[in-house]
């Protein structure tokens, strides 16, 4: 007896290898467009196997289909943020770039303080937050502020564009090994464990999640905030746009941050060159003039 033919989705998959030239730089020049992202024909790889769980989904045979779809008005509302989930990279932990929390306790926070004095919560913002480890990790350390420094009060916005790690942000839990650079009085504060120890799995406390808000927000659109932000964090969200993106996003946050305010920016990017009103106090940390 023959042996029965594969299902179709097998046969299928097989066929979903490349997408075409002409169909990668459409899909290119609309992801820059939307997103800021700049995709080099470098990328193509990389997007052609983001996208195959996709495809897979919607039951479509070719990137063609696809790009078809996603130009289509239905297409354009209904499968956007999947699309973005799917391109978008997230790579974050704890206490990344740990000298800029230094920084923050010893230098930034003192500054705002002798600045503004204890009226006014400090407001801070986490631009392109991912999963949450920023927006927390700054909750913590603004917690730990708090607590020696009686009066002060603070509140940390949190955005990004990938309603999916957003998703994963509001959840907080994350694997123990993402924790493991903490220090024991952190983790025993801040964190709790899961009840089946097998799953090795922590959760940020109520306490510290209330103090996170967390929404979606796309750089290529127009924003505002309803009072100026005191501290903006952005950082390795910038090294994915080139540099024209760059410079119009950096304005976009200075209209967004108080005079005297601070931009913090990962150790991988710089402001060199650009027309900013940003003055270096540190490497990779400004303050608006």
């Amino acid at each position: 007896m023959p042996e029965p033919r594969p299902k179709r989705e097998f046969t299928r998959s097989s066929s979903m290898v490349s997408m075409a030239d002409k169909d990668f730089r459409r899909f290119s020049e609309f992801i820059h467009t939307e997103c800021g992202i700049k995709l080099p024909t470098s990328k193509k790889t990389m997007v052609e196997a983001r996208l195959q769980k996709r495809l897979r989904l919607l039951g479509m045979a070719t990137f063609r289909e696809y790009n078809d779809y996603i130009f289509s008005p239905s297409g354009l509302s209904e499968e956007l943020s999947h699309l973005i989930d799917a391109i978008t990279t997230n790579t974050t932990e704890f206490f990344r770039e740990s000298k800029h929390f230094d920084i923050m306790r010893q230098v930034v926070l003192p500054h705002w303080v002798a600045m503004r004095g204890l009226v006014h919560p400090l407001r801070l913002w986490s631009a392109g937050c991912s999963s949450g480890e920023e927006p927390y990790t700054l909750a913590m350390v603004l917690s730990e502020y708090a607590e020696k420094t009686p009066g002060f009060r603070f509140s940390i916005t949190a955005t990004d564009i990938s309603s999916q790690v957003l998703e994963k942000a509001r959840r907080a839990v994350y694997p123990e090994d993402r924790v493991a650079g903490m220090t024991y009085d952190l983790k025993r504060k801040y964190l709790l464990r899961s009840k089946d120890r097998l799953k090795k799995l922590v959760r940020i406390v109520p306490d510290l999640r209330e103090r996170v808000a967390f929404s979606r927000l796309n750089f290529m659109e127009e924003f505002s905030f309803n009072d100026p932000m005191d501290i903006i964090f952005c950082r390795n969200v910038m090294i994915y746009f080139d540099r024209t993106t760059q410079e119009t996003l950096l304005n976009k946050f200075c209209r967004q941050l108080r005079k005297d305010g601070h931009l913090f920016i990962g150790h991988s990017e710089s402001l060199t060159g650009m027309d900013l009103p940003l003055r270096q106090v540190s490497p990779t940390v400004y303050r608006r003039t």
